[in-house]
């Protein structure tokens, strides 16, 4: 989990940097009949229990976990890149466009696209890591089909509150791969039954 919060025993963090939210327990969610029939089948489709408490509060954690690891990710490899190309237009508006000499134009120009294509390939490559891995996609697929599920019985009147869980509908690398093993378990550790 995030190294900044202590989470209490029902509790996890829906959007990264957001505030605790406390789980809505699955009785909730199970005694809306259509958000329970949408749950059995999203179940079947996705291989997880969408009505089971402990499973859908570590799945919540673990997609906090990889939400900030993208974030952290896209921070590393973006800033710079950004940095670096907005840094290299502006000497090249102010500076080295005016050289007298074409070749160093060239020279300049050349060392610049070689330096942010290097950076632009570390952050696609690690873009690509986080977003294309199938284990995460698998938490993603999950937890998009948990938000859908959760707003359905908030429809049909259970006592959920806006937004919850609290993040977005995950358009992209939210693909279910069945082939695919979850690397950790759907249960958490340390809870108790409600």
């Amino acid at each position: 989990m995030s190294e900044n919060h202590d989470f209490g025993q029902w509790e996890f963090i829906g959007r990264r940097g957001g505030e605790v939210v406390t789980l809505i327990g699955g009785s909730v969610i199970a005694a809306v009949p259509e958000a329970r029939r949408a749950a059995e089948q999203a179940g079947r489709e996705l291989r997880f229990d969408f009505l089971d408490d402990r499973a859908v509060l570590a799945l919540l954690r673990r997609r906090h976990v990889d939400e900030e690891d993208m974030f952290k990710a896209g921070f590393a490899h973006g800033v710079p890149l950004a940095l670096v190309g907005f840094g290299a237009t502006i000497y090249w508006g102010g500076v080295a466009q005016h050289w007298d000499t074409a070749v160093a134009r060239t020279i300049y120009l050349a060392v610049v696209a070689a330096v942010v294509g290097t950076q632009l390939f570390f952050f696609v490559r690690s873009a690509m890591s986080h977003w294309g891995d199938p284990v995460q996609q698998n938490l993603r697929a999950r937890a998009r089909r948990y938000r859908e599920i959760a707003r359905i019985a908030r429809r049909e009147g259970a006592d959920i509150p806006a937004h919850y869980p609290h993040y977005g509908p995950y358009p992209f690398a939210a693909k279910f791969h069945p082939e695919v093993d979850d690397l950790e378990p759907s249960g958490s550790e340390g809870t108790d039954d409600r």
